[in-house]
C-alpha cells in the first residue's frame, strides 16, 4: 500500500483546499489523467469522466491502496440530444475504442440523452429524460458518487462537478440518494465497495434499518 492521507483532515478542509486536494489525488491515478486527457480530444457535448473511476481513487489515496484498486471502468458521460438513436451513440462508442485503445482500461461510453429510453427496463422505475450530463451525475445512488471530472481541449485544469460536495468522499461515507435508483440498488453497490474498502461507513436507506 502507498501511504495514505487522513480522510479526517480532508473531509473538513475548506472548499478551495479540498479542491486542490482532489486534483492532486487524482492525478496519482495516471490511467484516469490519460482517459481524461484522450476524452478532451473526442469533442463530446457535455462530458464528463465520472462514477467509480473518481470517487474509488480518493478512496484509494485516503486508505494507502494503489491508485487503480478495485476501479472495473472508466465511465465516460456525454449528453447529445439532437440524435437519441443507438447508431449515433455506437459511432461514439467506436471512435472511443481507437481513442482509448492501449489502455489497460475499460472505458464505457455513454450518451446521457437517451437513458430515459432504456432505464425502466433495465431498473424497474421509470426516468424522466436528462437535460444535461450534470442531472444525470445528480441521480447517482449515493451523493458520494455525485463526482464527474474534465478539462478543455488545451490541457486546461480540470473541471469538478460535486453537487454534494467533496466531504462524504474524503471521509469515506456513503450516502444514499433516493432519487432515482431504487433501494436495492444502492444496497448491492454499498455491498460490493465495501468488500473492497471495508473502511466506508454506509448510511442505510430512508426508513431502513440501520
Amino acid at each position: 500500500m502507498t501511504a495514505q492521507a487522513d480522510p479526517t483532515t480532508l473531509a473538513r478542509l475548506p472548499l478551495d483546499a479540498q479542491l486542490a486536494a482532489l486534483r492532486g489525488i487524482l492525478a496519482r491515478n495516471e490511467t484516469l489523467t490519460e482517459v481524461v486527457r484522450r476524452a478532451a480530444g473526442l469533442g463530446l457535448p457535455g462530458w464528463y469522466v465520472t462514477a467509480g473511476c473518481v470517487f474509488q481513487s480518493v478512496w484509494n489515496a485516503v486508505t494507502g491502496r494503489p491508485p487503480t484498486y478495485g476501479i472495473r471502468d472508466y465511465d465516460l458521460f456525454y449528453h447529445d440530444a439532437f440524435d437519441l438513436s443507438w447508431e449515433a451513440e455506437d459511432a461514439v462508442i467506436r471512435r472511443g475504442r481507437e481513442v482509448f485503445a492501449g489502455l489497460a482500461a475499460e472505458v464505457e461510453i455513454r450518451n446521457e440523452a437517451r437513458v430515459h429510453l432504456w432505464y425502466e427496463a433495465k431498473f424497474g422505475v421509470p426516468c424522466a429524460p436528462y437535460p444535461s450530463s450534470e442531472a444525470a451525475i445528480d441521480s447517482f445512488a449515493a451523493t458520494t458518487c455525485c463526482l464527474g471530472v474534465r478539462s478543455e481541449d488545451d490541457g486546461g485544469p480540470w473541471r469538478v462537478y460535486a453537487p454534494h460536495g467533496l466531504a462524504d468522499v474524503f471521509g469515506l461515507v456513503l450516502r444514499p440518494n433516493p432519487v432515482l435508483a431504487p433501494r436495492e440498488v444502492y444496497e448491492a453497490k454499498a455491498a460490493r465497495w465495501r468488500e473492497a474498502w471495508p473502511e466506508l461507513r454506509v448510511l442505510p436507506w430512508p426508513g431502513a434499518a440501520a
